[in-house]
């Protein structure tokens, strides 16, 4: 799905077609239709849910450290963690992965988190 073209992206094809680049009436009309989906993805807010998980994000970077801790071990460490279910905070965890914020190691089988740092090195999923 990760080829899935977008409405923009049909657009622009069409633009390309030597046919359409010759009607002007038509490139006004798709230029247009570019502008308001342009328009449409600025608009969008963070969801309910997004603006929660900001907090319990910056909640898990404050409680982590240099040396890694299991989901298990940073939800008892914090009492806002521990609120979430370990599956809630481990799809927090891979995104701040993905972002560059911490580093997952593995040991026998067992992924362990922590901020990064020069000696700890990140094993890829």
């Amino acid at each position: 799905m990760a080829n899935k073209l977008t409405k923009k992206d049909r657009f622009n094809q069409l633009l390309a077609i030597e046919e359409v680049k010759n009607n002007e009436g038509l490139v006004e009309f798709i230029n247009h239709e570019i502008e308001l989906l342009d328009k449409k993805a600025s608009n969008k807010k963070a969801t309910k849910n997004q603006e929660e998980n900001v907090g319990i994000k910056a909640e898990i970077l404050n409680t982590l450290s240099e040396v890694g801790v299991t989901v298990t071990e940073l939800m008892a460490k914090s009492e806002v963690l521990g609120q979430y279910q370990n599956q809630k905070i481990t799809a927090l965890l891979k995104q701040l992965k993905d972002e560059g914020k911490v580093v997952k190691t593995y040991d026998k089988k067992k992924a362990y988190f922590a901020l990064p740092s020069e000696e700890v090195e990140e094993v890829e999923d």
